[in-house]
């Protein structure tokens, strides 16, 4: 018979022979962490990566005005352009894939899966020589162009996804009840479904906005000057990579931080909005006039 003690896992319960292996075990790979970091600590000490002097160029106003701002204006910049563009173009597709027109709905279909399907890299760089050869865009600007819209076509498809899963999610009375008021497919899209899809897919609607951030760092194949440009050339120039790469890599985790702390709290409020109470109203019956029910 069963100790209320072992009943209340769900695995057996470990003997006295496995629970000393675990303890070998745990013991073996402590022991195994602490030595790895032993030996990147003495090899950092010893290429000099870790002296004070490699963090004081980050004190100096010229290091960050030359270096490190144009890097970070680059990549809001960057981010800012392609969250706004993807945003506009994922819900137009995750819309159209939800038409009730069939050639709509395989066209949008079809540019999902082209665009989800080619790597935000290859795009960037097509992008970056078609706008060169055609003069599309000032030569400054070309690099810009190609990183967002490389972001934009990618991030579009897969947000484009994420509608379609999220108005897919809403209980099938929804659109049914909207149907039986009257409203078209075109209306109770804006005002009924999107309304409510859009606070179940905020989560992850941001994880992919902070991919967004961060794949602007792939940018600097084409030249575009962003965060990890930057880095790796204050790291060059200084010969202090570790200090250069921790502060851009605060600088990212920061930008996320925001990004992901203003979804919070939007999300936050449209749920508040959404779960409001309905304000009391008076309604004046017929036949009785000045009388009032609420």
């Amino acid at each position: 018979m069963r100790s209320a003690a072992s009943a209340t896992v769900l695995f057996d319960a470990p003997g006295p022979q496995a629970r000393a292996r675990h303890r070998a075990l745990s013991v073996a790979t402590v022991l195994a962490a602490a030595l790895l970091g032993w030996a990147l600590y003495s090899r950092l000490l010893a290429k000099g990566q870790l002296a004070a002097e490699k963090w004081t160029p980050f004190l100096t106003a010229d290091l960050w005005r030359t270096y490190v701002l144009p890097g970070v204006a680059g990549t809001l910049t960057a981010a800012a352009w392609s969250i706004g563009l993807a945003l506009i173009l994922g819900v137009g597709l995750g819309v159209g894939r939800l038409s009730g027109v069939r050639p709509l709905r395989w066209s949008c279909a079809a540019v999902v899966e082209i665009f989800r399907a080619i790597p935000v890299l290859i795009m960037m760089i097509f992008a970056y020589f078609v706008y060169g050869l055609l003069g599309v865009f000032p030569p400054q600007q070309i690099a810009l162009a190609g990183v967002v819209t490389g972001l934009t076509l990618y991030n579009g498809a897969v947000i484009a996804e994420i509608v379609r899963a999220g108005v897919h999610a809403l209980p099938g009375g929804q659109s049914e009840a909207a149907a039986a008021l009257g409203l078209g497919w075109g209306t109770s899209m804006r005002l009924v479904l999107l309304p409510q899809a859009v606070t179940a897919m905020l989560p992850v609607l941001v994880s992919q906005l902070v991919v967004v951030l961060k794949d602007t760092a792939i940018g600097y194949q084409i030249t575009f000057v962003e965060m990890v440009r930057q880095g790796t050339v204050v790291g060059s120039q200084y010969s202090n990579y570790l200090p250069a790469l921790i502060v851009i890599a605060a600088l990212m985790i920061a930008g996320n931080l925001v990004l992901s702390a203003g979804a919070t709290a939007l999300e936050r409020r449209l749920r508040r909005a959404r779960h409001r109470p309905l304000e009391a109203a008076t309604i004046e019956p017929e036949g009785t006039p000045g009388a009032r029910v609420v």
